[in-house]
């Protein structure tokens, strides 16, 4: 299996080609749409990552393509600016989940 980026911009396309990731850069939401579907339809990926932008613009897009499918897993990453989510993200996420403050 394969991983398949789906980015925002060229810069970080062009560092996960580096690492000898395949993808895209997309901008509008019905090219995000068809890039999703064309990734999602390929038997050889099995993770599509994505930029944090599209999680932040395209929520609806993103939760519908998760819904759809257990496979290939979709996976939001920072892009070069870096994340927009707060430092203690992971901290937070576990204290809900769990209801538990650590």
């Amino acid at each position: 299996m394969k991983m398949y980026l789906i980015s925002d911009n060229i810069d970080t396309l062009t560092g996960m080609r580096l690492a000898g990731v395949d993808g895209t850069v997309v901008h509008e939401r019905q090219e995000l749409r068809s890039a999703l579907e064309n990734a999602m339809n390929d038997k050889e990926v099995g993770i599509i990552l994505l930029t944090e932008r599209f999680g932040r613009e395209f929520p609806d897009l993103i939760d519908e393509a998760r819904l759809e499918r257990t496979m290939p897993l979709l996976i939001e990453i920072p892009d070069r600016h870096g994340t927009g989510r707060k430092k203690d993200f992971i901290t937070s996420y576990v204290n809900e989940a769990i209801g538990l403050k650590l």
